[in-house]
């Protein structure tokens, strides 16, 4: 079957990830200072960060409409066997339903919802395209990625709790007593929703490596396959730390890089990073 596989920019993929395997990215939308933008397209999280930096609150984001799906479905429906869409966690966003709604329109046409976000949604879209290549049906492949997406293993570091406190995502409190014990908490993807997990305390680059010898030293349940180190601006000797640490205890064929979108850069700020893959 010739297949189109399609997901939202939440994925987090990179552009060469993206081109190369021929993946059409939808966008979100990025509300900053009451307008809104076209998440990727006509904003970066660059612009977010300094929008912030300036006193602003972060910016909020927003679930592609019913009619931006029926737009994207119907530019590929028509030119394919099959157009396979995959959404961020329904838990996040509004995003699945409305794909869904606009679904209806063609017969040929599948939304998954990846129970996730970032790259761990990345996982999912890189499995499709990876089915797709080898000519499985559009019915199971959308059987697979349903599947696989309870192995997904999804979670980041955040250095500083700021960006979600001015957000409205934890208290004033709680964020004073994380900056004065120095602790970096881990956020963690759960059944499709976020939870908070382990808080790691010190430096940023030495909370990050236990973080990353805990999610993967000793492992024998992990596909070896991929493995995404995925981050908001970081201090480049971190990422290289965090990188041949990754290579250190997972052992994995490709570990790939890349820039977390909006979304995160939305409500983590800078100095956020995770690692993002697949269990057996």
């Amino acid at each position: 079957m010739k297949i189109k596989i399609t997901a939202d920019s939440t994925c987090d993929l990179s552009r060469e990830l993206i081109e190369e395997n021929n993946i059409e990215i939808l966008p979100l939308y990025v509300v900053k200072d009451g307008v809104s933008y076209r998440d990727g397209v006509e904003i970066t999280p660059q612009d977010i960060f300094d929008f912030v930096a300036q006193g602003n609150d972060p910016c909020k984001t927003a679930a592609a409409s019913e009619a931006d799906y029926i737009d994207c479905f119907s530019r590929f429906s028509s030119q394919y066997d099959a157009v396979i869409h995959i959404n961020i966690s329904a838990e996040f966003s509004s995003c699945h339903q409305n794909a869904c709604l606009a679904a209806r329109q063609f017969p040929n046409v599948y939304p998954v919802d990846s129970r996730n976000l970032s790259t761990g949604s990345g996982q999912v879209v890189m499995e499709a395209v990876r089915l797709a290549d080898m000519g499985l049906s559009a019915e199971d492949i959308v059987h697979r990625l349903q599947e696989l997406a309870g192995r997904v293993e999804a979670s980041f570091v955040i250095d500083s709790l700021e960006y979600l406190r001015k957000g409205g995502r934890c208290s004033a409190l709680a964020a004073l007593g994380a900056n004065l014990l120095n602790l970096k908490p881990c956020i963690e993807v759960v059944d499709g929703k976020m939870k908070v997990g382990k808080k790691y305390r010190g430096s940023f680059e030495k909370c990050l490596l236990s973080y990353v010898k805990e999610r993967l030293d000793g492992r024998t349940d992990l596909v070896k396959e991929r493995i995404f180190v995925t981050h908001t601006p970081c201090d480049a000797k971190a990422v290289e730390a965090v990188k041949k640490s990754v290579k250190q205890y997972g052992g994995f064929r490709q570990v790939i890089e890349t820039q977390a979108g909006c979304t995160i850069s939305s409500h983590c700020g800078p100095n956020t990073l995770g690692v993002l893959f697949i269990r057996k």
